[in-house]
């Protein structure tokens, strides 16, 4: 059996940065030959097998023609006559289109790897244009590699408009969307997904809600970058760095400052009221791309809440303890760590201001752990029942919260 490893795993290996998953793909082989060889079958749209002893994916080399509208309406051709040149000039970008043969030599015939010294992200040929998915795989791509100095080669970039301009990004689904999404906001610069999207005019196609912050200006004495959009790519990356990988708060992070779209002309630069203003298009957005309940409910949290949790400082002790509730704080208490962390992104993702410190987030996770200290059954304990536990409990934690004040303020 002749098979190569292809796609993530070899471009990674040149790259220097960490293995993931492995991928083969088989050449001569036929559906019948892999399963008496004892492989698997997995795939539902072409033939991709499991390894019988390290279950790692071998799929038939194939080519693709395409049939219908949107990244689904391909005719695929699995058959041992196709070679790998052509396996790999199906691929996306030139990067992706390396191959390395079972003696670690690698077959490289459309320049991936001087691609990969250049750092460019260049697309394979013509019918890259032929599936929209390839525009967000771009964007994705450049928010994990734009920190190795990658950009998007000129001619990608022209296609990619094109693409967005022929409407082509409307076909695509909710799951295949979210799923991009997602991995540029595991990713180490996510601001390289809105900035390489924007630039190919399909931001406002895919995310409407954050491509509008873009030109929406903010009171520079508190925003040095003016820009909400440009905030925005600032608090993407910085939510990238205080929680790696960490997709709940890395869209909660995006979504927090929705509500400043939607200010009147009349009172900008000024956006009051920005937050309950954006609970509306945040699950619009939710819905749209059915996004998962965690994220979803963060998001809402921290887009209500920010404000809030900036000045928690001058809040009184009774109203923190109601913020907790409305975060729901006592029944799911990993929240509130992770709305810390969203806050401080917020805050820290100004222009300059990226290296200051927020004392806030140490006192919410300090006032949230006192509070949460105190539990109903042990106010049962004393003999108290009915509507008197809830009075009581909640006077027991307001006081756990002051005093918690106090220890953070002594500290």
């Amino acid at each position: 059996m002749k098979s190569y490893l292809v796609g993530g795993a070899v471009r990674d290996r040149l790259l220097g940065l960490p293995p993931g998953d492995r991928d083969f793909v088989v050449v001569g082989e036929t559906p019948e030959s892999m399963l008496a060889a004892g492989f698997r079958p997995v795939g539902r749209d072409f033939p991709v097998f499991l390894h019988p002893d390290t279950g790692e994916e071998y799929a038939l080399a194939r080519t693709e023609r395409k049939s219908a509208p949107g990244h689904r309406g391909f005719v695929v051709h699995a058959d041992p006559s196709v070679t790998l040149d052509q396996d790999l000039a199906r691929r996306d970008f030139t990067i992706n289109a390396i191959a390395e043969d079972a003696d670690g030599d690698v077959v490289d015939p459309l320049g991936g790897v001087r691609d990969i010294e250049a750092r460019v992200l260049r697309h394979v040929g013509p019918a890259f244009v032929e599936d929209p998915l390839r525009v967000l795989r771009a964007a994705r791509f450049m928010a994990r590699l734009a920190p190795l100095g990658f950009e998007v080669a000129p001619e990608t970039m022209a296609l990619m408009r094109q693409m967005a301009a022929g409407g082509e990004l409307d076909t695509l689904v909710a799951e295949r969307v979210w799923q991009e999404l997602s991995k540029a906001l595991s990713a180490a610069q996510p601001s390289a997904f809105l900035r390489t999207l924007r630039e190919a005019d399909a931001l406002r196609a895919v995310l409407p809600e954050v491509d509008a912050l873009y030109g929406v200006p903010q009171r520079a004495e508190y925003h040095p970058e003016v820009d909400t959009g440009i905030h925005q790519e600032l608090v993407s990356d910085m939510a990238a760095r205080l929680a790696p990988g960490d997709t709940v708060v890395g869209f909660a992070a995006l979504t927090h400052d929705l509500g400043k779209a939607r200010t009147p002309a009349h009172e900008l630069p000024r956006h009051v009221g920005h937050e309950q203003a954006g609970l509306a298009p945040l699950r619009a957005l939710c819905e749209r791309l059915k996004v998962p309940l965690e994220h979803r409910d963060l998001a809402l949290v921290a887009c209500r809440e920010h404000l809030n949790v900036h000045r928690l400082r001058e809040l009184r002790d009774t109203t923190v303890h109601d913020l907790l509730v409305r975060c729901d704080a006592f029944r799911k208490p990993g929240r509130i760590a992770k709305l810390a962390l969203v806050c401080e992104a917020d805050k820290r993702g100004r222009l300059g201001l990226e290296d200051e410190p927020y004392p806030q987030a140490a006192q919410l996770r300090r006032m949230h752990a006192a509070a949460l200290s105190i539990q109903a059954r042990d106010l049962a304990r004393e003999g108290l029942e009915g509507p008197a536990i809830g009075d009581a409990l909640r006077k027991a934690r307001v006081a756990a919260i002051r005093a918690a004040r106090g220890a953070t303020a002594d500290a």
